[in-house]
C-alpha cells in the first residue's frame, strides 16, 4: 500500500489558544508512527512553543486554506488522502466539498457538527452524544487524542492518598491563557491561606506582569514558568492541578492528576459539567463569575476557595479524583481514531 498522506487543518494563536493544534498534533504523531506523511495547514502565530512542536517532529506547516474551493485545491496539490478539520471558524461546507473531491474527511467537533458533511466525526469529550449520521461518529473519552509525551508519562496506577503539609500546586490554562484565567485563579488559590508551592504556567507577557503584582502569603510560594515541553512531568509532580476545562482535561485524566477545573469559555461548559458531575475533577465554576466585581464575584471566589481548601487539606479527596480520572482515559484514543480513519479509507471507492 502506498504511503497515506494526511493533512491537518487547524490554527493556533494568542487568542485562539493551542487546543486545536495540540489534539491534531497527537493524531499526527499516531499517523507518523504508522508511516504516513503528515502536514499541517493553518496559522500558528506568536506561539513559539507550538511552532517548535511541529518542527521537532518534521511536520511541515503550510498556510491555511480558508474556503471550500481552496481546501480542495490544496488537498489535490498535496495529493492528500485524508484531511482532518479542527476549527470553529472554517466554512462548514468545506467537509462536503472535500468528500466530493474524493478526500476522506474527519471533522473534530465539540458537541456540534456545525452542519459539516464529513466521512467521520470525532467528539472526544466525556459522555459525548453529538448528533451525527449512523456509523460516522467516534464519541467519548475512549477517543481522546493525547501526545506521545503524555502517554509516555501515564503512571501504572492512580495516585495514592499522600499527605502533603505544603502541597505542590500546578496551574495552567492552555498554551496561551487567551482569556487571562491565571491571575484570577492564582488569587483564589493564595486566598485559601493554605501553605503551598504554586507553579503557574504563563503563556503571555501581560499575564506574567499581572501575576507579578500578586503577593503570596505565609507559607506560600509563587513561581511563574513559560510554556514548556515538560508539562507532563510538572503534572506528575503536582499534588493538585488547577486548569481550564479544555483539551488538557483528557491529559490530566490520563495522567491521573487530582484536578480542579474552571470553565473559561462557553464551548467548554457542557463537557465541564459532565466531568464534574462524574467526579473526574472538582469544579471551581465559570471564569466570568470568578472574575466578576462586587458581591457576586466575591461569593463565586469564596466558593472556589472552599473547594480548593478541601482538596489541599484532604489527601483522600485528591486520591479519589485521581482514581476516577485515571480509569476514564487510557491513552489509546488516538490509535482508535487512526484505525477508524484507515478502515474508512480502505473501504472508500477507488
Amino acid at each position: 500500500m502506498s504511503t497515506v498522506r494526511v493533512g491537518l487543518r487547524c490554527d493556533a494563536g494568542p487568542r485562539r489558544g493551542v487546543g486545536h493544534l495540540v489534539r491534531c498534533l497527537a493524531l499526527g504523531e499516531e499517523f507518523l508512527a504508522r508511516g504516513a506523511r503528515v502536514e499541517v495547514f493553518g496559522t500558528v502565530e506568536r506561539v513559539g512553543w507550538a511552532s517548535a512542536q511541529l518542527a521537532a517532529r518534521g511536520i511541515p506547516l503550510h498556510p491555511g486554506p480558508e474556503t471550500p474551493r481552496e481546501l480542495v485545491e490544496t488537498a489535490r496539490r498535496h495529493a492528500l488522502d485524508v484531511m482532518v478539520l479542527d476549527s470553529y471558524e472554517l466554512d462548514p461546507a468545506a467537509a462536503g466539498a472535500l468528500r466530493e473531491a474524493g478526500v476522506l474527511t474527519l471533522a473534530v467537533v465539540d458537541g456540534d457538527t456545525r452542519g459539516q458533511d464529513a466521512d467521520l466525526y470525532l467528539d472526544q469529550n466525556f459522555g459525548a452524544s453529538t448528533p451525527a449520521p449512523a456509523g460516522r461518529l467516534l464519541a467519548g473519552s475512549a477517543y481522546a487524542l493525547l501526545r506521545d509525551s503524555v502517554v509516555a508519562a501515564r503512571p501504572a496506577a492512580p495516585r495514592p492518598a499522600t499527605a502533603a503539609g505544603r502541597p505542590r500546586v500546578l496551574a495552567f490554562f492552555g498554551g496561551t491563557d487567551a482569556v487571562g484565567a491565571a491571575p484570577v485563579l492564582t488569587r483564589v488559590l493564595l486566598a485559601t491561606g493554605h501553605p503551598m508551592d504554586l507553579t503557574v504556567v504563563v503563556g503571555r507577557p501581560e499575564v506574567e506582569a499581572e501575576l507579578a503584582a500578586v503577593p503570596p502569603g505565609r507559607g506560600q510560594s509563587l513561581r511563574p514558568v513559560p510554556p514548556t515541553d515538560e508539562l507532563p512531568a510538572l503534572i506528575g509532580a503536582a499534588d493538585l492541578v488547577v486548569s481550564a476545562a479544555g483539551t488538557s482535561t483528557w491529559e490530566l485524566c490520563c495522567l491521573g492528576a487530582p484536578s480542579a477545573l474552571v470553565c473559561v469559555v462557553d464551548n467548554q461548559r457542557e463537557s465541564y459539567h459532565r466531568v464534574v458531575e462524574a467526579g473526574l475533577v472538582a469544579g471551581l465554576g465559570e471564569l466570568p463569575e470568578l472574575a466578576a466585581p462586587g458581591m457576586p464575584g466575591r461569593a463565586a471566589r469564596a466558593a472556589a476557595a472552599r473547594t480548593l481548601t478541601g482538596l489541599l487539606a484532604t489527601p483522600e479527596r485528591r486520591a479519589a479524583l485521581s482514581a476516577r480520572a485515571w480509569s476514564t482515559v487510557d491513552g489509546l484514543g488516538r490509535g482508535r481514531v487512526a484505525d477508524a480513519v484507515l478502515v474508512a479509507l480502505a473501504a472508500a471507492p477507488a
